[in-house]
């Protein structure tokens, strides 16, 4: 196995050394294990915001924003302020959230603390998907261990954009959890300065807190530094959690993961971008590297369509998962999205009407930028580069002649139906 790649819960033995991975997941579920592998989180206090600009932590949850500006953002708001630590992980493909949770909920736990402290927060919220058991049980158990009854637990519905953090933010306050046009660091819960952090980026705040922004750096590249969890699924034999160092070659994590024969790659999840093979050689996974082929790293996934799977019916039950995920507020949401799930649906039957493909393109590119949240953002970009990357298939679609396997590789969970 690569010395920059750890799957787990096949990882060697922890270490925490210089360019050791697993980091995230070198530690223990327990209490006393955890103390044991990383000692105590160590005092924190607004000056860690200085350390985390030094390390480049950027957010996990998916649009890779700068950790120490939002720190920033909420520190210097007036009154009282609250932190929330993202866990709900709402994305169908990823996994990566709840392992971590379930693996090392102290380490997510340190983060919250630090956090809070790094912005005089008064309150601190955990929220987690309802209907895991896994996942609470590691929760509740690590703050039992923890004596710690400041800790609000929030179980959130099973939605996508529930973990959109304007939506979670109204599901706190007693709404039902649709995205709001406001802005959690200036109007968060209950009117307050929110700080809203993925449980990962948390994971990493409490790692660079006892161990600095240098020896941060010293795995990844120096624009994109640090380790990151991905999940890696589709057509591969060792689906799972991996830890690896930013920079790592894709094709390095195929070849772990047992990806035989790729014929295209989703990138960063449902709100991703799909990449055909032709396109994957040299590509690195760091910001940079992945932005120079239109795709970014999103939420940490990687997805795999292989020369016998139908790629165009997991496009067409894909974009029919994203309009029953809609909340309904929005018109580009609400009847935007159905007419690009019937458009794509209709080429997935064989409809030899070639108006479809039009259409999705031409109604891809009105959505985009519309509504209170980028849920029509995330289904354009999937199916655009859906579209393009599996063009030949489409043809055989339309000819009637697509002798491929429809084998669901792509899971669209039905949402939690509104309140």
């Amino acid at each position: 196995m690569s010395p920059t790649m750890t799957r787990w819960p096949e990882a060697a033995a922890p270490t925490t050394g210089p360019a050791g991975l697993p980091r995230l997941l070198a530690t223990r579920p327990d209490l006393a294990g955890h103390l044991a592998v990383l000692g105590p989180l160590p005092p924190v206090g607004p000056e860690i915001t200085v350390e985390v600009a030094r390390a480049g932590l950027l957010g996990r949850g998916g649009a890779g924003f700068p950790t120490h500006r939002k720190l920033e953002a909420v520190a210097t708001r007036r009154g009282p302020r609250v932190v929330v630590a993202n866990g709900t992980e709402g994305e169908p493909l990823s996994a990566k959230d709840k392992t971590l949770l379930v693996h090392a909920p102290h380490l997510v736990l340190d983060g919250l603390d630090a956090a809070a402290r790094a912005v005089r927060a008064s309150q601190r919220i955990l929220c987690i998907e309802r209907g895991d058991p896994a996942v609470y049980a590691a929760v509740r158990q690590a703050l039992a261990e923890r004596g710690d009854g400041g800790i609000e637990v929030v179980l959130t519905p099973h939605r996508y954009i529930t973990g959109q953090e304007a939506a979670l933010v109204d599901f706190i306050d007693g709404g039902p959890g649709r995205p709001t046009l406001k802005r959690p660091f200036e109007a968060g819960v209950g009117g307050r300065p929110t700080l809203v952090d993925n449980v990962e980026t948390l994971a990493h705040l409490a790692l660079i807190a006892r161990f600095g922004p240098d020896w941060y750096r010293q795995v990844g590249t120096a624009e994109h530094p640090g380790s990151a969890l991905i999940t890696v699924g589709g057509a591969v034999s060792r689906p799972g959690v991996y830890e690896i160092a930013h920079g790592t070659p894709l094709q390095d994590v195929l070849g772990l993961a047992g990806a035989a024969r790729p014929r295209g790659v989703l990138l960063g999840g449902y709100f991703g971008r799909w990449l055909p093979a032709g396109t994957l050689a040299g590509l690195t996974l760091d910001w940079r590297a992945l932005a120079s082929r239109g795709a970014s790293f999103g939420c940490g996934v990687i997805a795999v369509i292989d020369e016998d799977s139908c790629a165009i019916a997991e496009l067409a039950r894909v974009a029919t998962w994203y309009a029953r995920s809609s909340a309904g507020q929005c018109g580009a949401c609400t009847w935007g999205l159905r007419d690009l799930a019937a458009a794509t649906s209709a080429i997935d039957s064989g409809t030899p009407d070639r108006r479809a493909a039009a259409d999705i393109r031409r109604w891809t590119a009105m959505v985009k930028g519309r509504g209170a949240c980028r849920l029509p953002d995330g289904a354009a970009a999937f199916l655009e580069s859906g579209m393009e990357a599996f063009a030949e298939e489409i043809g055989e679609h339309q000819a009637g002649c697509c002798r491929r396997t429809d084998r669901h590789l792509l899971p669209t969970p039905a949402p939690e139906a509104w309140r």
